[in-house]
């Protein structure tokens, strides 16, 4: 059963002793939620949701930066409110705001009322730090989300490609953006590291012709193909499905000429 990291959910379930595995999504989201745990990301966001807001209830604010970005050659894209039931939502509330971040601290510098809301460089700095870490995140599950049928066995080759390359470390990442990618990675390898969701997830990735055993440990390749051997031999036989012969309805026919009598 799949489900989402409710507690009572989670309980109800381990009382019952039923297989299960959380949402992968809500598992990512939480491992987000973790991995920018920061004063420093709490103060940046805080003060792009403030700045934001600021444009979103005033018309003439907008009126002034559809000029701003005329006259920067910015594209004209307005600014993105979060949601907060999504991390994807912030990435591209931070997103927008960098792209238009000349756009916004001009007309939030020439208002005195609104200039305590233009962001310092160490600001910006922090959200570009976040874009970086998050943004592959979010492109990879918008890609994914538009797949008609995504089943179990994605997982684990979801978490090869981010330990091997969505969330590895580059050399241009700012620490901060380092540090976020790693305790993204961490959680999820924490989430994931219970034994017998590990060999539920083996047993999905052997079943589907497209991963086999690319994802799955060398040394638990054999113990999980005898186990689905076993489980395939313990299956009931499959019913006969011939057709039984209904009384008086036997054709006899001449040895011959094979003609009925």
């Amino acid at each position: 059963m799949t489900t989402d990291s409710g507690s009572n959910m989670i309980k109800a379930l381990k009382d019952n002793a039923w297989p299960n595995l959380q949402c992968f999504g809500h598992r990512l989201h939480n491992a987000i939620e973790n991995g920018v745990k920061d004063p420093r990301i709490d103060r940046a966001i805080g003060v792009c949701k403030k700045a934001v807001s600021a444009f979103s209830y005033s018309w003439k604010k907008r009126r002034d930066m559809s000029e701003v970005q005329a006259e920067l050659g910015l594209p004209t894209h307005q600014l993105i409110t979060e949601s907060l039931t999504r991390w994807g939502s912030r990435q591209r509330m931070i997103e927008r705001f960098l792209e238009q971040e000349k756009a916004v601290v001009r007309v939030l510098g020439s208002d005195k009322k609104s200039r305590h809301l233009v962001p310092t460089w160490q600001d910006l700095d922090v959200l570009e730090s976040i874009n970086r870490a998050v943004k592959p995140l979010q492109e990879f599950t918008d890609a994914l989300s538009g797949e008609s049928y995504v089943s179990v066995s994605y997982i684990k080759p979801v978490l090869h490609l981010f330990k091997t390359s969505l969330l590895q470390p580059e050399e241009e990442d700012a620490e901060l953006t380092k540090t976020i990618k790693g305790k993204i990675m961490r959680y999820l390898d924490d989430k994931y590291s219970d034994p017998v969701k590990d060999e539920l997830l083996d047993m999905s990735s052997l079943v589907d012709p497209r991963f086999r055993t690319t994802y799955i440990d060398p040394d638990k390749v054999e113990p999980v193909k005898k186990r689905a051997v076993a489980e395939m031999m313990s299956l009931p036989a499959p019913a006969n499905n011939s057709t039984p012969q209904q009384p008086g309805t036997a054709v006899q026919r001449s040895p011959c000429n094979l003609s009925p009598i």
